[in-house]
């Protein structure tokens, strides 16, 4: 028995270090404004009309909040993007098709960004920002998903490649998201 225990240790430990809260949320959420004040950004490069901006946000910004705020300064109505950088938390989540809602999954540590791509584009007159992000923790383990909530510790660096023409969503009344609908034209 003495010999199990370490073992039996090591697997309560490791079940414990992975185990997930058990959050669901619907589909669609409210960004709040002004959760970005130290966000920066400038344009860097000019083709015809497709414009790319270069987008900071530092200690303290949330995603959410300042990729969308940048978005409805610039009037941009459709744009892709992809960046690099870090959080202290987040959340992070993936649709459970049978409970119609989306499983959250707590980033409750520093984590740096190892994918994070998007796009935004508009839904009733506003900017809709759609982030999946991966990250990885200090001790390697892996979380992604679609994003609901980050918070950039020391910074995220975005490169967003806007576009003239727009595109445009619309809500699926079987889900409830709001998905793009490229033959609408507004």
């Amino acid at each position: 028995m003495n010999k199990l225990l370490p073992v039996l240790l090591l697997m309560l430990t490791a079940n414990f270090a992975f185990a997930q809260d058990d959050e669901y949320v619907k589909p669609g959420q409210v960004i709040e404004k002004g959760k970005a004040p130290a966000m920066k950004y400038r344009l860097v490069n000019t083709n015809g009309k497709v414009k790319t901006y270069i987008v900071a946000l530092f200690r303290g910004d949330d995603i959410l909040s300042g990729v969308t705020e940048f978005a409805e300064k610039e009037g941009i109505k459709f744009a892709q993007f992809n960046a690099v950088g870090a959080i202290s938390s987040g959340r992070l989540g993936s649709y459970d098709r049978d409970k119609q809602m989306y499983h959250i999954f707590p980033v409750k540590q520093q984590a740096e960004i190892v994918s994070f791509i998007g796009n935004i584009a508009t839904y009733n007159g506003k900017p809709v920002v759609h982030v999946h992000m991966s990250v990885s923790q200090s001790d390697g383990t892996m979380r992604g998903g679609h994003l609901f909530h980050g918070i950039v510790w020391p910074t995220l660096e975005l490169m967003v490649t806007a576009y003239p023409e727009g595109v445009y969503k619309k809500k699926e009344d079987e889900t409830g998201f709001v998905l793009t609908d490229p033959e609408l034209m507004q």
